[in-house]
């Protein structure tokens, strides 16, 4: 599923094995006064959920002082909803920031950052226009110092974190990889990593900035449909990019009824009520099945050629990239360059839960892969996965309960996962592979269908997606783990 970034998608597995924590009220109430942020070189290590944020306001996290690429996946502290307490199972929605209508999605996205920040919003809203005129670099080192203390709620901060990741993938990507840098500019990167700390998420462009928080209605009184819908956000790319972005976002909304049945499952299973099983597993495979329907927009939306040539270099990340071999400078915040994973949409936090629901185990290096893209996931949906984790077994329930109908209906999920996987790997066939053959070829052009480009075809990430992982041996091996998943008769 090209769920957000890279077309290298579908999947989820590696259980965590550390202790579950929700606390709803570890940070501070969103509100509260927060310190203008150091204007010199931080000195001390900032791991875990006590050094990560001290207000609602994104100052005075404490960058690492040694490099990382990994801050987050020990971060204890999250944002599960305002007022909401610790419970026990069975799950709800609205402690991890989930809401019915929209799942993962954040609901209508605020579009404009109060007037404090207008230096960042006027360069994001120019972005593909600046990178295309090779302006963007020089517009950013002339980019005031901004205090990020007068962002409240993490609505704002969504936005702010959207807006700045944006204009670094800009930044460093310009002009191309052949002309990479090796450090963030310090009004850039400091405001970047606080914000990136308030809201637990790391300092470089995830599925959560590209998808989940990046769209408006065009009409507010019209539903979720790709006619009404536009991007906050651009870069180049044109209308491949909206559709790429968009066409990711319907996947996103078709598997909202399918969170609602993990749920329902969940709580079936607690109350050993097979009746509500059974309809929460038809459900379950319905909504799999409405998520394979919306990827195959993808062709409708989004061309090859721009998609190859164009989009995927401002996806790609600085770990595992040949292309930032020594990760990068994040000047103000450490001496020392970090390394992080571009965008992929085994960030997106769906499949990634229907695998723990359905028992779904991968090979030992995808599971690796999965496991590390947790931690580019909101902390809120990141426990939601854990809790399912922790959730009595489905299939183990479903095989002790020698109930044949839920038996098929369990196996009619797996399939459809299975599926969906199959035709993902359809899709990054052709916009990677033969998208690649057809550019080597001199076969295709992306011409004026990308919009404004200055950049060259990115080779770095030939064999890779941009959030790092070997496209085709993952995509496959994910696929046929799924399909080991089923129960036999």
């Amino acid at each position: 599923m090209p769920t957000g970034m890279e077309i290298n998608v579908c999947c989820a597995a590696m259980p965590y094995r550390q202790p579950l924590i929700l606390f709803a009220r570890t940070l501070c109430p969103l509100g509260s006064q927060a310190p203008a942020p150091p204007r010199t070189r931080y000195a001390t290590a900032a791991h875990g959920a006590g050094s990560a944020h001290t207000g609602s306001g994104a100052a005075g996290a404490s960058p690492p002082s040694q490099s990382t690429s990994r801050p987050y996946s020990q971060r204890q502290a999250m944002e599960a909803g305002e007022g909401t307490e610790e419970t026990p199972l069975p799950l709800v929605l609205t402690r991890f920031q989930l809401s019915e209508e929209y799942g993962f999605l954040l609901p209508d996205p605020l579009t404009e950052l109060p007037a404090p920040y207008g230096p960042w919003m006027e360069i994001a809203h120019d972005l593909p226009q600046l990178i295309a005129s090779h302006r963007l670099r020089s517009q950013v080192h002339q980019m005031p110092q901004l205090s990020t203390r007068h962002l409240r709620g993490h609505e704002e901060l969504h936005l702010a974190h959207l807006v700045l990741s944006f204009i670094t993938m800009g930044y460093l990507w310009q002009e191309g990889e052949e002309g990479t840098m090796k450090v963030l500019p310090q009004n850039l990167a400091v405001p970047f990593w606080e914000v990136s700390q308030a809201l637990g998420l790391p300092p470089i462009l995830s599925h959560t900035d590209f998808v989940l928080a990046n769209w408006r209605r065009k009409n507010p009184n019209r539903p979720l449909e790709i006619e009404n819908l536009d991007t906050i956000i651009s870069l180049p790319g044109g209308e491949s990019l909206r559709g790429f972005i968009l066409v990711t976002l319907l996947v996103e909304k078709a598997a909202v009824p399918g969170i609602k049945a993990i749920i329902q499952a969940i709580r079936a299973i607690l109350q050993l009520d097979e009746e509500t099983l059974h309809k929460a597993l038809q459900e379950l495979a319905e909504a799999i099945g409405d998520m394979s329907k919306a990827l195959k927009r993808m062709h409708d939306y989004v061309d090859p050629a721009v998609f190859y040539a164009v989009i995927r270099i401002f996806l790609s990340g600085w770990k595992d990239n040949p292309a930032m071999p020594d990760g990068l400078i994040y000047e103000g915040v450490s001496d020392e360059p970090m390394a992080y994973s571009g965008g992929s949409a085994a960030q997106s936090t769906i499949l990634h839960a229907f695998d723990e629901l359905l028992g779904i185990r991968h090979s030992e290096e995808s599971t690796a892969f999965l496991h590390r893209m947790r931690d580019y996931m909101p902390p809120p949906h990141r426990a939601f996965v854990e809790e399912i984790h922790r959730a009595p077994s489905l299939k183990q329930h479903v095989l002790s309960s020698g109930d044949a109908r839920l038996c098929t209906a369990f196996n009619r999920c797996v399939s459809a996962l299975a599926e969906f996987r199959s035709y993902h790997i359809t899709i990054v066939t052709k916009y990677i592979t033969v998208a690649a053959a057809k550019a080597k070829a001199g076969q295709a052009d992306a011409g004026d269908r990308a919009g404004p480009s200055a950049v060259k075809p990115p080779s770095a990430l030939e064999a890779k997606g941009t959030g790092g992982s070997h496209i085709f041996s993952f995509l496959k091996s994910v696929r046929d783990t799924t399909r080991e998943g089923m129960i036999s008769a």
